[in-house]
């Protein structure tokens, strides 16, 4: 008879689980994250709690979705599909931990460390990205697969829009690293929603030659979106604007040629269209921002909220069953939980324009992330602990 493992033995053996594969501890952490962050925000800026924050309040705000949450959900991706791409060893064990603990260890100081040196909170939250390029890159060159460097200049150009975010206080460079988070869901949304939909349409018999991917428009897209930045940051609110609106329709020709249409019966599909939409969505925005005077929170929250919030609920909800083996069957309360990010994407831009008053608006945006993000927590932290569906590593 087979001895049934303890309560700590199966305690110990979730938590090197947790460490096997980089979506699993860093899905989960970021999936905490946003849950926490935003109530946190919310009751900061409105004066029901006050935390030794180590920025002032907005700053912190924006830091901790652009690279606390964000930056979680690149490194859970990445590092998984880097070692795919590459057939290489997957970062596991003990550099897993470390690499974590700085992760960690950044959102620890940044929110309780009003009282340390400048250096050491600023040092600790700048480690990380370049750890992950490093191990992805180091993985991409020995494979000498060109086509990935793209995603490693991306994400050197967010790197250097964090320093300046981290020591100049600068909202142009919060901006710039939104213009390439949505320049990254431009390559790996790219990917990623075309392909998948063309497969599921080949399964069920559909038309997946309806569905067109077309290298040249997704380089001019990125190219025009990495000049996007730049105009952003340096302040030429007219070549911004142009090359936002310019970006804009590059997306939208992405999208009609994707045909989302055609995949609107399958959650885990629609999900990746729609999120997509948001970025030329805010891309607009921006554009009326710059020439007609829209509030500019509006294009910022059809940007993080939208487009990022969004798409990175649906590919962690795909890739984590992919990862550990299981059908690709949206578990049940996923659908509102997809609904209800929209929805909240929905209303925090409407508040934004004042349609719907601040407290209310917000209250009800922040509800409604939580939500989604409470339910993906519930559905999918015990997939995250246990072991593969199909007993593979992994």
């Amino acid at each position: 008879m087979q001895a049934v493992p303890t309560s700590p033995e199966r305690s110990a053996a979730s938590v090197r689980q947790l460490f096997a594969y980089p979506f699993r501890i860093f899905f989960l952490s970021m999936t905490v994250l946003a849950i926490i962050a935003i109530p946190l925000w919310i009751l900061e800026v409105s004066g029901v709690i006050r935390l030794p924050l180590a920025m002032p309040a907005l700053f912190w705000h924006q830091h901790e979705m652009l690279f606390g949450f964000l930056s979680a959900a690149i490194a859970g991706f990445l590092l998984t599909a880097v070692c795919t791409w590459t057939q290489t060893n997957r970062l596991h064990g003990t550099l897993l931990v470390a690499l974590w603990g700085v992760w960690l260890a950044g959102r620890l100081l940044l929110a309780f460390g009003g009282n340390l040196p400048e250096w050491l909170v600023q040092g600790v939250n700048l480690a990380f990205l370049p750890l992950v390029m490093v191990d992805a890159g180091w993985r991409v060159w020995h494979a000498k697969q060109k086509r990935q460097l793209m995603i490693l200049v991306v994400l050197g150009l967010l790197w250097l829009m964090q320093i300046g975010f981290v020591t100049r206080y600068d909202m142009a460079f919060s901006y710039g690293a939104l213009i390439m988070a949505m320049a990254l869901i431009s390559i790996v949304g790219g990917r990623i929603t075309p392909a998948f939909s063309a497969a599921w349409l080949r399964q069920r018999g559909g038309d997946a030659s309806a569905v067109k991917m077309i290298p040249a428009l997704d380089m001019a897209t990125l190219f025009v979106m990495i000049l996007l930045m730049a105009s952003l940051v340096t302040g030429w609110r007219t070549v911004t604007a142009a090359l936002a609106l310019v970006a804009a329709v590059l997306m939208l020709a992405r999208l009609f040629n994707w045909k989302g249409w055609l995949v609107r019966e399958e959650p885990l599909l629609w999900i990746l269209h729609l999120s997509i939409l948001w970025v030329p969505v805010a891309l607009i925005l921006l554009a009326g921002s710059l020439l007609a005077g829209w509030p500019t929170n509006a294009w910022t929250h059809a940007a993080g909220t939208g487009a990022v919030g969004c798409l990175i609920l649906g590919v962690i909800a795909r890739v984590t069953l992919g990862h550990t083996g299981r059908p690709l069957a949206l578990p049940k309360g996923m659908v509102l939980a997809f609904t209800a990010i929209q929805l909240a994407a929905v209303i925090r831009v409407m508040t934004a324009f004042e349609l719907i008053p601040w407290h209310p608006g917000i209250g009800t945006s922040s509800l409604l992330w939580v939500l989604a993000y409470l339910l993906f927590l519930v559905r999918y932290t015990g997939i995250l602990i246990s072991p593969r569906a199909d007993g593979k590593e992994g």
